[in-house]
């Protein structure tokens, strides 16, 4: 399999240099040059697959010019062996045909954990061939920074620094990204906002000079092809778990970078029947507005109780208007070049395609609080503020009620007890056991200024070799 850019200017490449590229030269996405389709009756002969199994018959064919078999099931077996529940991606029953997918069950507690514990077993699988050797560098908005960090923290081969903006993660975000003890994980606290993050590393990758040219570059992002390979997986096993592939299936994603909801897009192409997807956002409401109204333009970020949302610059949106605009990569780059300079929008019969799959809706503290306390008053069942936005968007957005409509729940409650407190509910989140001392932990990190110069000085001259 080839991967080529949403930009069409940059080399196709095959999956380990896709692995270790992040960003193409051109400034695009990688993404397949096809899709692997399966057929009906092959995706119902995965019913009752334990999930690193299913998860090999989806990817393996994205990997198999890279990774053979054997090797691949066993980082799956790996990967997936440390999730705290036996069914890794459980599903829990909300009211009649509506469900929400746990996909919090990995060491962070987050949806993260299920591409960064694989990836980082990817990158030393690839970098020990290679002898080479890596610095990650990558954005959070909240959970990618510490699933990248336990995913990776154990690689030989590797030095990763993770930008998150200082003061605007909730804390136990925080201390979860920065108590993690270890030579090669470096921390830094930007005083910015995500997006400003986002953009440095986007330089970064475009001009590696700050390096001297003695390493490169390697994604954590989901920019990184691996990251959303991982994550059509559970769209799969959820669709098989309720009855699919003889009856379609509906999900709400709560969605600040596209990634996620991208996965399903893609398991769509891929032969799953999907009958909606329901971008699922907060006050950033920049995908809410293009979906409804055929309009993208940036507004202030804002903060919000669902941090991990607060995001302006969605970049995986790229990939999916790669595909509507006919995979011409010229035409993607006009438009984002457009894009960065003021409101765009796309021609009508583009839209209206893509609104045949694709709802959306914005959602704001003060209902993603009455969301959490209704849940709980109902199930006595806790949401994390991302995934009461997506069950709150999914009952506003829903087409279909004899279509089962499942809930992408993306977090812990206890990451985000502020939101919980907010909503008025007596009961607390707790930790789970392995994190109860989560706030004895000494933490590290460094806070810099909102300056790319500053932020690639630093990493110039913490990496091992440098």
């Amino acid at each position: 399999m080839r991967y080529i850019s949403t930009r069409g200017e940059a080399p196709a490449l095959g999956f380990e240099d896709v692995l270790l590229t992040g960003l193409a030269t051109d400034g695009g996405l990688y993404v397949p040059e096809s899709l692997p389709h399966f057929s009906l009756e092959e995706i119902r002969s995965w019913r009752g697959l334990p999930y690193a199994e299913l998860a090999y018959n989806v990817m393996y064919p994205f990997v198999e010019d890279a990774i053979p078999a054997d090797d691949f099931r066993k980082m799956l077996d790996e990967t997936y062996s440390v999730f705290t529940h036996q069914a890794v991606a459980p599903l829990v029953q909300l009211d009649t045909n509506e469900w929400v997918m746990e996909l919090f069950r990995g060491p962070t507690l987050a949806f993260k954990d299920f591409a960064l514990q694989l990836l980082g077993r990817l990158l030393d699988y690839v970098l020990e061939k290679r002898n080479q050797h890596v610095v990650i560098m990558g954005a959070t908005s909240g959970d990618t920074g510490s699933a990248a960090i336990e995913g990776c923290r154990r690689c030989e081969h590797v030095d990763i620094f993770i930008l998150h903006p200082h003061q605007r993660v909730s804390e136990v975000q925080r201390r979860q990204m920065t108590t993690v003890q270890g030579d090669n994980i470096h921390n830094i606290a930007v005083k910015g906002n995500f997006d400003d993050c986002q953009r440095m590393v986007k330089e970064s990758f475009g001009n590696q000079s700050f390096l001297g040219g003695k390493t490169q570059l390697a994604a954590v992002n989901s920019i990184n092809w691996a990251r959303i390979m991982a994550q059509i997986v559970y769209y799969f096993q959820a669709s098989l778990a309720l009855g699919g592939p003889d009856r379609s299936m509906a999900f709400s994603v709560p969605t600040g970078n596209f990634g996620d909801i991208f996965a399903g897009y893609l398991a769509k192409k891929m032969g799953l029947p999907i009958s909606q997807l329901v971008i699922a956002t907060n006050r950033n409401d920049i995908l809410h507005r293009f979906m409804s109204g055929n309009k993208y333009e940036q507004h202030q970020l804002e903060h919000t109780l669902s941090p991990s949302m607060d995001i302006m610059v969605s970049s995986n949106f790229e990939r999916l208007l790669f595909d509507l605009h006919g995979r011409d990569g010229a035409a993607v780059k006009d438009l984002l070049e457009r894009a960065a300079k003021g409101p765009v929008s796309i021609e009508d019969y583009r839209w209206k395609h893509a609104r045949k799959l694709f709802d959306s809706d914005a959602v704001d503290d003060k209902t993603t609080c009455d969301t959490i306390r209704e849940i709980y008053e109902q199930n006595e069942y806790m949401l994390d503020p991302h995934t009461a936005i997506g069950v709150r968007a999914a009952r506003n957005c829903r087409r279909d009620s004899a279509v089962p409509m499942i809930t992408l729940g993306t977090a812990h409650p206890a990451k985000f007890p502020d939101a919980i407190s907010e909503s008025g509910l007596s009961v607390k989140p707790q930790l789970p056991a392995h994190m109860a001392d989560l706030f004895e932990r000494e933490e590290r990190y460094t806070v810099l200024d909102n300056n790319v110069s500053e932020v690639q000085g630093f990493i110039a001259k913490h990496w091992k070799n440098a």
